[in-house]
Parts: structure tokens; C-alpha cells; sequence
């Protein structure tokens, strides 16, 4: 009863406080021009005084203000504001999951072990109060993923504005996540932390070897007595059409990791990576990228520097390795540009630790011809900021687009505070 009481009362209070629907922007109706603001362009390059047109959802110029066409066009002015493309929000399970504390509300995480079938795509929910938040600080797109198991399911790229998961569908079914076995263990007793191997290890990892070889052969039959979607959902893996996204963060687990994806073809890609920084000539001689755990964390050995987690992205730039950022779980991804911010501070360049929240997330999630930088022919993405986007100070997203869209930056946060100011004449 306890329980269910407290489930009643977030549900309530949920509903009351979170009632207002904010729906979706209608297509692009007339051309766009962005003019006479900064414009970062997402792969390095800064125009100073430049302009951005878009029409048909589709970035028509990018260039000096000067030249940007302008006839028939309704122009924004930008003078003074910061032009930037839309973020992208890797590995979160934004939308499948709304009051951790409520179980009737969490969707990403299935019964069993093995659950390559399962996608992300049909569990989303556009309804999501938290989606908002993270339009306001200008994440458009998000890689959503399955949590959970070991092989957790397909994840899809959503955009972050749509009635239902049919229209917030960026790119379906971009990859398959592994769960890799830990070569520790952890345990919590009396309050007191301790680390011990595990001693299962090397049979957990042949029992993820043996289900992929039993998948890979079922594939290789033209005709099934019995169908296998799992096994169906992992054939892309084996053809690199799509990823493997192979979650693992220690210096064994990763070489493991890579070897198995080297043993079966595979197109990888690391998620967490926290010692991926010990591993740059094995990443880089197997062109492997690195989704980066959380930037904002601590160490996780006793005689590491307190401040390695926000240098790893600095070290993985030095290498030449190909990586993004990403906050795993969903209402935290807000932070997703101040998080970018903070490798500033630790030796990344402004204009690279933007493009670890948008060209460089585009290129590893298969997105990069249509989005992740301002560029002619790519998807209208972009947002403008009355200050730095990555630095949480200044950052003030005051318009947004997705795909030539107009998309409301309004969220429950600022309905809540509007709503209070009312209540107590606050002007």
C-alpha cells in the first residue's frame, strides 16, 4: 500500500503539474533567412557576420550576410547572437522512461537477456514532459536506446518534435547495444565498497560469442523451419549495416570487445569508454569511435587523478580518435552542452568540444549527410543562442528548428514558473 501510494501521488502530481500539451511546430511554410550573427558551422569553422537560409526544412545558404538571398524570405536577425546546429543527444533513454520511482512509466528495459529484437522506435513517447527541457538547451535529436540485458535491443534516431513516433523518427533501427561482461565485480556491505574479479568472466563473454555464431549462421539460411526475430534483428551487424554498440569501459573489456567485433566483421562503436584514453592505437588501428561517458564523474581507481574523466575527451582529441559525449539516462541530457563546456576547461577547443555534441555524434550514428553541421543541402537543424551555447551562464536558446520547423522552446519548468509569478505578482 505504501507503493501504491506513492505511485498515486507522483502520478497526480505529474498530471496536475505537467497538464499543458506542447504540441508539435507545422512544416516550414516560408523561406528563412538567419542573418548577422556568429555562425558556427559544427565542423570547426566560424563565419563571423554570416547568414543561414533555409526553405523546405532544407539549409539553402550558409555564407557572409551580405550575399544571402533575401528575396521573398523572412528574415530573423540574429546581430549580436550565436548561429549553431542542432545537438545530438547519444545513448539516453529519453522518452522511455517519465517517473524513475514508477514503474508503469519506465519502458526500456525488457525481461531476458538476449533482446536484439526489441526496438526503442515503437516505445517512444512524443508525450514525454522531459523532451522539452532538452529542446530548450538546444538538443533537437537523440540516439534512443534500449537499457538493460545483455544485448539491451535496437536503438533509433528520434527528432525531438512529432505527434507520434512515426513522425519523431529520424533514422530507424541505427544499431544493436551489447552490454559487455565486467572482468569486476562490485559490492556494497556495511557501507563499505569492494572490487573483486569476476571469475565468470571469460564464460560470459563465449556465451555472447556462441549466441552471435548461432545468429550469423541462422542468417546465412536462405529458409528457417522456425523463424528467430532476435537472431533476424543482429543480420545488419553482420553485413555493417548496422552498428554494434558495445557498452564497456576498462582497458580488458575494451580489447576483448574489439577483438570480438574484428572476429565477426563487425561495425563498432564504444559506448562509456572510460579507459578508452589507454586504448587510442588499438581504437584508432581499428577506426573505432567512442560515445564518452559522462564528462561530469570521478575517477574510478583509488590512484587516478581526480580530474581524469574531464580530460579523456582532451587525450582522445590528441590521438585522433573519432568520439562524442553522451549522459546516459534521460532528464540529465539537458546538460548535454555545459557538460561539451567543461572539456573547454580541460584543453578542447571551443569549436571541437562543439562538434562533440553534433558533427562528430552525426558521424558515428550514420547521420552526418543529413545533419550534425550547417551546410547547404542538409537538414534545417539549428538553434540561436543570445550568448555561449556551451557555457551555462550565458546560454539562452531563443529560437530552434528542426527541419525548417519552429519549434516551441517552451517547457513545464517555465510553465510552472509563469504560473507562480501570477500567483504571487511577481513581475
Amino acid at each position: 500500500m505504501k507503493h501504491l501510494a506513492l505511485a498515486l501521488t507522483l502520478i497526480c502530481y505529474f498530471n496536475h503539474g505537467y497538464s499543458q500539451r506542447i504540441a508539435p511546430a507545422p512544416a516550414q511554410s516560408v523561406p528563412l533567412v538567419i542573418t548577422g550573427g556568429t555562425i558556427h558551422i559544427g565542423n570547426g569553422q566560424v563565419i563571423e557576420n554570416g547568414a543561414v537560409a533555409f526553405d523546405n526544412g532544407k539549409i539553402t545558404y550558409v555564407g557572409a550576410a551580405a550575399n544571402a538571398p533575401a528575396a521573398g524570405a523572412t528574415i530573423i536577425d540574429a546581430k549580436s547572437k550565436h548561429v549553431y546546429p542542432g545537438l545530438i543527444a547519444a545513448n539516453t533513454y529519453l522518452g522511455l522512461s517519465e517517473i524513475e520511482a514508477v514503474r508503469a512509466t519506465n519502458d526500456y528495459n525488457e525481461v531476458g537477456d538476449y533482446n536484439p529484437g526489441t526496438r526503442s522506435l515503437t516505445a517512444y513517447n512524443t508525450d514525454s514532459k522531459v523532451i522539452p527541457t532538452l529542446r530548450s538547451n538546444g538538443i533537437l535529436l537523440a540516439q534512443v536506446a534500449p537499457q538493460g540485458g545483455i544485448i539491451s535491443g535496437t536503438s533509433s534516431i528520434m527528432q525531438l518534435d512529432g505527434w507520434n513516433w512515426e513522425d519523431a523518427a529520424y533514422l530507424a533501427d541505427d544499431g544493436v547495444h551489447l552490454n559487455w561482461p565486467s572482468f569486476f565485480r562490485f559490492k556494497f556491505e556495511d557501507l563499505t565498497a569492494s572490487v573483486t574479479v569476476n571469475e565468470d568472466y571469460e564464460k560470459q563473454v563465449q556465451q555472447i560469442r556462441s549466441y552471435f555464431q548461432q545468429a550469423q549462421q541462422y542468417n546465412l539460411q536462405a529458409t528457417h523451419a522456425e523463424r528467430n526475430i532476435n537472431f533476424e534483428a543482429l543480420k545488419g551487424t553482420f553485413t555493417k549495416s548496422n552498428t554494434i554498440f558495445i557498452h564497456t569501459n576498462y582497458v580488458r573489456e575494451i580489447m576483448n570487445a574489439v577483438q570480438f567485433a574484428k572476429d565477426f566483421g563487425m561495425r563498432m562503436v564504444l559506448v562509456g569508454g572510460r579507459d578508452a584514453y589507454q586504448c587510442t592505437a588499438l581504437l584508432k588501428e581499428n577506426d573505432i569511435p567512442v560515445i564518452l561517458g559522462e564528462v561530469h564523474s570521478l575517477p574510478a581507481g583509488d590512484d587516478e587523478k581526480i580530474d581524469l574523466p574531464y580530460r579523456t575527451a582532451t587525450m582522445l582529441q590528441q590521438a585522433g580518435i573519432l568520439y562524442s559525449l553522451s549522459i546516459s539516462g534521460f532528464w540529465q541530457v539537458r546538460n548535454l552542452p555545459f557538460m561539451a563546456g567543461t572539456t573547454v576547461a580541460y584543453g578542447v577547443s571551443k569549436e571541437d568540444a562543439l562538434k562533440s555534441i553534433t558533427s562528430n555524434t552525426a558521424k558515428i550514428l550514420g547521420i552526418d549527410g543529413r545533419t550534425g553541421t550547417l551546410e547547404t543541402g542538409k537538414d534545417a537543424n539549428i538553434i540561436i543562442s543570445t550568448g555561449d551555447l556551451l557555457d551555462m551562464k550565458s546560454s539562452n536558446i531563443e529560437r530552434a528548428f528542426i527541419q525548417g520547423r519552429d519549434i516551441s522552446l517552451d517547457n513545464a519548468q517555465k510553465q510552472l514558473n509563469e504560473t507562480y509569478k501570477q500567483k504571487y505578482n511577481i513581475q
